[in-house]
């Protein structure tokens, strides 16, 4: 195992947790309004995902999307500021917590329509493709996705076209609070993909060292091929959906069942078998991360909200640059 690199994975998957904790107490004082969806438990997800892609490469995500932010290198005071609603966030607190886009970190959203990411993708892709580049986009999405009828145009487009696209469904099983069972005849996600003669992997989504490992071999083989690739990863969030979700869908026995593997709890085990636990050294990277996380959250607070008479700006194409 390479130490530095699970290292590097254990300090990005604690700063997403911490920020994500974070945000929730900073929601119940009221700093943060409208909604709110977490992203605790599936850290090793935008962790392994993004850091086996390019800096130059897309990525596209859900309104679950501060890890997916964070990850592509949007700084944390930046992300905190748009959802404290402040004009230094990513979209000067126009967004809030489902609208987080950068345009010079290819982060393109964010997107509170469920599917909606997936035809931008889609797009993204045929739009580098035109233009000869070497990009790949990665396209997260959630198991509720797979619902709607963009998923499946995407999916077929891309196949069509020949489009560098890796579609990620992170399948935290119950969509906003619908069983997976209970919505899908066919629950198997990657299994969808053959419908479309796109190649489709099922991995451990709790994992971090698979998800870098299997993504890394996908993005190559993307720019290979140019063909489209599905990956479908089990994971779970041990968080409510939203912050005013009551969670009547699923037992408490079940959630901490699920915490038994929790990302971070997984990477130290891999850790714990190669002898290199003690090598980690937790405290030192939980006070970094606590810096960051205060440092993030003091940026917010001392942020200016927007000038009433900038509320007519970026309404046309024009005023933006």
């Amino acid at each position: 195992m390479n130490l530095e690199l699970a290292k590097k994975f254990y300090k990005e998957m604690l700063l997403i947790r911490r920020f994500e904790e974070r945000s929730a107490m900073l929601y119940m004082e009221q700093k943060i309004r409208g909604f709110l969806h977490l992203y605790i438990g599936e850290e090793a997800n935008a962790v392994g995902a993004i850091n086996a892609i390019k800096d130059d490469d897309n990525v596209v995500a859900t309104y679950r999307e501060h890890a997916h932010a964070i990850m592509k290198g949007i700084e944390p005071k930046r992300v905190m500021a748009e959802l404290f609603g402040k004009v230094d966030g990513t979209s000067r607190g126009r967004g809030g917590s489902m609208h987080i886009f950068d345009k010079k970190r290819r982060f393109f959203g964010g997107y509170a329509i469920v599917a909606e990411g997936l035809p931008i993708a889609t797009g993204i892709a045929f739009a580098d493709k035109r233009q000869n580049s070497d990009r790949v986009t990665l396209c997260f999405f959630g198991d509720g996705a797979v619902d709607e009828g963009e998923f499946h145009e995407a999916l077929n487009l891309a196949s069509l076209w020949n489009l560098p696209v890796l579609f990620y469904c992170e399948n935290n099983q119950y969509s906003m609070g619908m069983p997976l069972k209970l919505a899908e005849a066919n629950p198997d996600i990657a299994k969808k993909a053959t419908s479309y003669n796109i190649e489709s992997y099922q991995i451990d989504g709790m994992d971090v060292l698979n998800v870098y490992d299997v993504v890394k071999k996908s993005v190559n083989k993307i720019r290979e091929t140019k063909k489209p690739i599905l990956i479908e990863a089990i994971t779970y969030r041990f968080k409510a959906h939203s912050m005013y979700d009551p969670e009547l869908y699923r037992s408490k026995d079940e959630v901490e069942e699920w915490k038994k593997r929790d990302p971070l709890i997984v990477l130290k085990n891999h850790l714990k078998n190669e002898n290199l636990l003690e090598k980690l050294n937790e405290g030192s990277i939980e006070k970094e991360v606590e810096k960051i996380i205060d440092e993030a959250v003091e940026f917010a607070k001392n942020s200016p909200l927007e000038p009433i008479e900038d509320l007519e700006k970026f309404v046309y194409a024009k005023d933006i640059k």
